[in-house]
C-alpha cells in the first residue's frame, strides 16, 4: 500500500461508501470523519479498516480540513463519499509514488455521472480538481459551499491520467434539493460578505450560464442530459441571487452584519 491517507466526509451515506473505500484500499490509511449518520455509514466504514471519527458538523471546508489533520501520511488523498478512484488513476497514482512523487499536489480529472451517462460537456469534463496533495502544503479554502485545495505558494502541482469517478446526483429530484440546499448557503455567504445588488445578477447571470454551459461548452452534445444540466445550471445561479434578495428586503437582514454564517449537512435547512 502506497503511503497515502485517505481522507473522507460523511453523512449517511450508506449507500455509496462501500465502494467508495474499496476504491481507495491501495492508501496506507483510509480515515472517514462522520457528523452523526442515523444510517450504517460508520457500521460499513469500521468492516473496511477505516479510521472512523465521529464530529459535529462545522461546514464543508473546516469539516475536510479537519480530516487532513488527523492524517498520518504526509501525503493525503481527499474524496467524497460519492467518488470512486477508477482503475487507470490508481494505476497512475501507484506508477508516481513508485517512482518518487514529482510535485506537491496532483489535479485529477472528475467524470460525472448523470442520469445514468458519463457527462462529457457542458463544464463537467475534465472537471479537475487537487485532491492528491502533501498535507503540510495545501489546505481546503474558498467559500462554502464551493470549496477547492489551493497549494502554498511556489508549490509544483502535477497532473494525473485517469478519472475519479463521480456519482453526482440520484436524480433530477436530487439535483433539485441540491440546488435549493447549496442556494441558500450561497446566498447567505454574500450576505455575510456585504453583496447588496442583485437586480442585474438576477437578469443576466442565469441566461448568461444557461448560454455558456449548453452552447460555448457544448453540452448541446450530451442531449437532453446536457439540456437538464445546463437548465438547472441556471436555475441554481437565480435562486442564489433571488435568496439573497429575500434575505435583504423581506426578512430585512443587513448585508455584512450579524453572526457568522453556519451551514446545515446535505439534506438538512442550512442555518
Amino acid at each position: 500500500m502506497l503511503p497515502i491517507s485517505a481522507c473522507v466526509i460523511a453523512f449517511n451515506e450508506e449507500t455509496k461508501l462501500a465502494e467508495c473505500l474499496d476504491s481507495v484500499a491501495f492508501c496506507a490509511e483510509v480515515i472517514v470523519v462522520d457528523s452523526h449518520s442515523t444510517d450504517r455509514t460508520r457500521e460499513i466504514a469500521v468492516q473496511r479498516g477505516a479510521k472512523v471519527i465521529e464530529r459535529d458538523w462545522p461546514g464543508h471546508i473546516e469539516q475536510k480540513n479537519f480530516a487532513i489533520e488527523q492524517a498520518t501520511h504526509d501525503w493525503v488523498l481527499c474524496i467524497d463519499a460519492d467518488e470512486r478512484v477508477l482503475p487507470e488513476l490508481r494505476e497512475a497514482i501507484e506508477r508516481e509514488f513508485a517512482e518518487g512523487p514529482r510535485a506537491d499536489g496532483y489535479g485529477l480529472n472528475r467524470r460525472n455521472v448523470y442520469l445514468g451517462r458519463w457527462i462529457r460537456h457542458g463544464g463537467w469534463y475534465p472537471d479537475r480538481k487537487l485532491r492528491l496533495f502533501k498535507r503540510a502544503k495545501g489546505r481546503w479554502g474558498g467559500v462554502n459551499p464551493h470549496d477547492h485545495v489551493g497549494l502554498d505558494a511556489g508549490c509544483v502541482e502535477g497532473r494525473l491520467p485517469g478519472d475519479l469517478q463521480h456519482l453526482s446526483y440520484d436524480g433530477i429530484a436530487d439535483h433539485l434539493r441540491t440546488i435549493d440546499y447549496f442556494s441558500t448557503i450561497a446566498a447567505k455567504e454574500k450576505l455575510s460578505r456585504g453583496q447588496r445588488g442583485v437586480t442585474l445578477q438576477v437578469l443576466f447571470n442565469p441566461p448568461w450560464k444557461f448560454t455558456k454551459m449548453f452552447v460555448l461548452q457544448r453540452g448541446f452534445l450530451d442531449g437532453w442530459r446536457g439540456l437538464i444540466v445546463a437548465m438547472l445550471g441556471a436555475i441554481y445561479v437565480f435562486l442564489r441571487y433571488a435568496k439573497l434578495w429575500e434575505l435583504i428586503h423581506v426578512q430585512g437582514q443587513t448585508p455584512g452584519s450579524g453572526a457568522p454564517v453556519t451551514y446545515g449537512r446535505r439534506g438538512e435547512t442550512a442555518g
